[in-house]
């Protein structure tokens, strides 16, 4: 029941917050390109942007030559990422990111920007396997949460404020354990906006990247 009340409230408000979204999220531009870089990806690879919103992340990928897949449940957000679309390495597919319609491995580097935060904790997991499956190495950016706990008081406080009610119990989470619980192994760490978004490179313990 609470996943079928999760995709009807991210409907609902992925609706009314698309024709907004670019303009809510431009402060992030800088975090999207720190993700491309962090992640390794090369022209040529084959990257699939899952929970792309209203794709920028998928086009900083495609900027430097990656052929880009971009799949979201929101048709909302995807219709603003294809008015938008001026690259032609870059195209966009609703997909659940629970149920990912791809071969495995077939993808070099699968990123997620700023989505886990928006799912109940029994969606996140899921997510993570299927990114497991579809690609060789996984790159999750979301909100860094601080240990102090009066730091981690004020962010956690402040951000609930715009966030959905999901957020709150992301917060409880470690992310980095969650990774470590699925079979992937953290191979780099970053932070963007100064530390308010933490960035994770991460590959399957029992793979090997190569170029796709």
């Amino acid at each position: 029941m609470m996943t079928n009340d999760y995709y009807l409230a991210n409907t609902r408000s992925f609706r009314k917050l698309a024709p907004f979204y670019n303009l809510i999220a431009s402060p992030l531009a800088k975090v999207r390109r720190r993700v491309v870089r962090l992640s390794g990806a090369k022209t040529g690879n084959k990257v699939l942007d899952v929970c792309t919103g209203t794709g920028s992340q998928a086009y900083a990928f495609g900027r430097i030559g990656c052929h880009v897949t971009g799949i979201d449940i929101s048709p909302d957000m995807l219709q603003v990422a294809k008015r938008k679309n001026t690259c032609k390495n870059v195209k966009f597919q609703i997909a659940d990111a629970t149920s990912l319609p791809f071969e495995d491995k077939q993808f070099a580097v699968a990123p997620i920007s700023l989505a886990l935060h928006d799912m109940p904790r029994e969606v996140r997991p899921r997510v993570l396997e299927e990114m497991k499956r579809v690609s060789q190495r996984l790159v999750v950016a979301d909100y860094h949460i601080p240990e102090n706990k009066v730091e981690r008081w004020f962010h956690v406080s402040f951000t609930a404020c715009y966030e959905l009610g999901y957020y709150r119990d992301f917060a409880k989470q470690d992310l980095k354990g969650l990774l470590q619980q699925h079979g992937l192994k953290v191979i780099r760490e970053g932070y963007g906006l100064i530390n308010f978004i933490k960035i994770f490179v991460c590959e399957s313990e029992l793979s090997e990247f190569v170029d796709i």
